[in-house]
């Protein structure tokens, strides 16, 4: 007897993309001065995607920094909506979105100057609610102060005392403690020397890559942005995207 000739398997279908963790739709940002109104951000429609790498980039004036400020949560945009894994932001509570999915590299740093640079990653991390795998925040704060440059004597300086750029690399291992599902960052190589950079962009891609983060950083450092997965160019209030990975 001839066996029947087998059916051939099926072929695996491709598993569905993951949502985006944030969405912008239809977003705009006026600001008034008085009677005069000056519009920054027309009609912008984001995706943003765990695991990516995005830098924002365009001349001075082009809304840069007002996106950040409304995709970090820390303004609400005047039209259009955002919304974090499908959730309105309006209806999620800025203060619980900026506290428990987003962190933000201030480009003025925003320590608290009379705490020591451990005591400022550490307090970040008890007002979060991040709690370290193993050990203790303060352990936690002192290996990634150490992982941004920052040694054991300066991580027990009064920030008050430190060097602009070490003030930054104390910024950015705050926001690496909070344990977010998304980092935001305004020009965070602003203040730091070439070698530096290299290390807290090479942060930044273990975050994306490794870790399934979003990171977005805001930046005019054009070799920092062609490190990243995909490139963000800001003109006139409008927003266009070159895919590089």
């Amino acid at each position: 007897m001839t066996a029947a000739p087998r059916t051939p398997a099926a072929p695996a279908r491709p598993a569905p993309p993951a949502p985006p963790v944030l969405t912008l739709s239809g977003v705009g940002h006026v600001y008034r001065d008085g009677h005069r109104a000056r519009t920054v951000l027309q009609h912008v429609d984001l995706d943003f995607e765990r695991g990516v790498f995005y830098s924002v980039v365009g001349p001075s004036g082009s809304g840069k920094t007002t996106l950040l400020s409304l995709a970090s949560g820390l303004d609400s945009p005047t039209r259009g909506t955002i919304r974090f894994d499908g959730r309105d932001l309006a209806d999620l509570g800025l203060g619980r979105y900026r506290n428990r999915h987003a962190a933000t590299i201030f480009q003025q740093y925003n320590l608290l100057t009379y705490l020591t640079a451990v005591q400022n990653v550490t307090t970040a991390m008890e007002i979060t609610g991040a709690r370290p795998a193993t050990g203790s925040r303060r352990s936690r704060a002192l290996e990634l102060l150490e992982r941004v440059g920052i040694d054991r004597e300066a991580a027990r300086s009064r920030v008050l005392r430190l060097s602009g750029g070490q003030q930054q690399r104390v910024a950015i291992a705050r926001a690496l403690a909070c344990d977010v599902d998304i980092l935001f960052a305004d020009e965070p190589t602003g203040s730091l020397d070439e070698e530096t950079a290299a290390g807290i962009v090479a942060i930044f891609k273990e975050l994306a890559h490794e870790q399934n983060r979003c990171v977005v950083v805001v930046t005019h450092n054009q070799a920092l942005a062609a490190e990243s997965d995909r490139v963000l160019t800001l003109r006139r209030g409008r927003v266009s995207t070159t895919r590089r990975r």
